[in-house]
């Protein structure tokens, strides 16, 4: 789950533009001439930050958005609600985002996409449904892995994050720093390993599928089973990697999710701003 060796701590306010800071997302580097938007949900013990160097590298006419959940950096102070559709319910409350309405995909890796699986079901409850759901390196919400690592004591934690091929290992070594994390990764493991999909209709939008190939943390079947999630289209992409794939194939994700939105925007009933 943890790829992101940012402190526990707040961000240092200057590192946000003010009218940044307030809800859940985060324009790290505004597109303001969009036409479509791409909503980014970290993986459990991740932050808006991770995901500023994709903000980065999108092309003008697509705006990726990061989202913040609770208990980390400039959201230090609020604390992590106790389940799943805790944290959804919190971050509907901050939709839809301010500014001019472009058609949007959501994305989401490892518990993010549960995360993003969620808002989407919402959002197609409320009558808005997003162009489209990628989901990445979670098996398919039915097909949710109980666990209960999230009881156990800090030493096992931090064994179990060894465990996974996760980067930035050097972390586990520095005792100040991963005692910080560790509240908030023990959080997001109690969300992801209590989560159970509840009953409903399923989603009306296409839903793409991502995963390493040689992840532990999903199985191909694991992966078909999104087929489930949609009425609409589900295809999938396999990438050389494990469970953090997303690290040396980030570009190609970029492209994936950049040129999703530009199919879902040539889609879109309203007409595209103009760039000046």
């Amino acid at each position: 789950m943890l790829t992101d060796p940012l402190p526990a701590g707040p961000l240092p306010a200057d590192l946000l533009p003010a009218d940044h800071r307030a809800g859940a997302f985060r324009r790290l580097d505004p597109r303001p001439y969009a036409r479509a938007r791409v909503l980014l949900f970290p993986h459990g013990g991740g932050s808006a930050s991770y995901y500023r160097p994709w903000s980065s590298a999108a092309p003008w006419d697509v705006e990726f958005v990061a989202v913040q959940y609770p208990g980390r950096e400039d959201r230090y102070s609020e604390p992590v609600p106790p389940d799943m559709q805790g944290l959804v319910t919190l971050l509907a409350a901050d939709l839809p985002l301010d500014g001019p309405s472009v058609p949007t995909i959501l994305f989401g890796h490892s518990m993010g996409a549960i995360v993003a699986y969620e808002i989407a079901r919402h959002l197609c409850a409320a009558g808005d449904p997003p162009m489209r759901l990628v989901v990445s390196g979670h098996p398919a919400p039915a097909m949710t892995r109980p666990g209960i690592v999230h009881r156990g004591s800090d030493a096992e934690l931090v064994e179990e994050l060894r465990r996974t091929d996760a980067t930035h290992l050097s972390i586990l070594d520095d005792d100040p720093l991963i005692k910080a994390f560790l509240p908030i990764i023990r959080s997001d493991y109690r969300l992801s390993e209590t989560y159970r999909m509840e009953p409903g209709e399923r989603l009306t939008v296409p839903v793409t599928v991502l995963y390493g190939d040689r992840d532990s943390e999903i199985s191909v079947s694991e992966a078909e089973g999104w087929r489930e999630t949609t009425l609409a289209e589900c295809d999938f992409q396999a990438f050389p990697g494990g469970h953090f794939y997303l690290d040396e194939h980030r570009d190609a994700v970029i492209a994936l999710l950049t040129s999703r939105a530009r199919i879902a925007a040539s889609k879109a009933a309203n007409p595209w701003p103009s760039m000046p």
